[in-house]
């Protein structure tokens, strides 16, 4: 008995910590029990996803923001990759989110094994990475228009270039002309 009850102080005082750096981070984090039901999640969770303690504490995570968080990924995330693994890095999900919108997520997960009475519980970050890859969109078609004025640009030079090498030609046949003439009134002359 006495074990178990060191065990359990043992648990309490990393539960403890545990929530303190769950609360201090800025990425929305979860802490999910075995059975994938919630047992807490930070301020940032709550404020990005519009939800409340009381509408996601004690829920298994699919059930959560009326069953927002259903996505086909994260199940095979917590069900079949993280088991295998006890921890996976930059799982990426995209989902539409009925308050928020659509969103793209960096998953980050890992299980923690807490003593026998206790259970394993899952760590589980997110990192909204949406307006990131919205940027990297905008990039890539900036990027794009950028390649095709400039090879618009290019083919207007080419055909300048072009002008100027036949006008070039025309103007040396000129000069050529003008020459042989000099020399033909030269001739005259004498």
């Amino acid at each position: 008995m006495t074990n178990n009850t060191n065990a359990d102080e043992i648990w309490g005082v990393a539960w403890t910590y545990i929530r303190t750096v769950v609360d201090t981070l800025r990425e929305p984090f979860l802490v999910l029990n075995g059975k994938l039901q919630v047992v807490s999640a930070n301020k940032t969770f709550y404020s990005v996803f519009q939800v409340t303690p009381e509408d996601t504490e004690g829920h298994l995570v699919y059930e959560l923001g009326n069953g927002q968080w259903n996505i086909p990924k994260l199940k095979i995330l917590l069900e079949d990759i993280l088991p295998k693994n006890t921890y996976l890095e930059d799982f990426r999900v995209e989902h539409d989110f009925p308050k928020i919108g659509h969103k793209v997520m960096m998953l980050n997960a890992r299980e923690v094994h807490g003593v026998e009475t206790q259970g394993s519980i899952i760590l589980l970050a997110m990192e909204d990475i949406t307006k990131q890859m919205q940027l990297e969109d905008q990039l890539r078609d900036y990027v794009k228009k950028l390649n095709l004025e400039v090879a618009k640009k290019t083919a207007e030079l080419e055909l300048r270039v072009k002008e100027l090498e036949r006008l070039n030609e025309i103007m040396m046949g000129r000069e050529v002309k003008m020459s042989q003439l000099k020399e033909e009134i030269g001739k005259l002359k004498r």
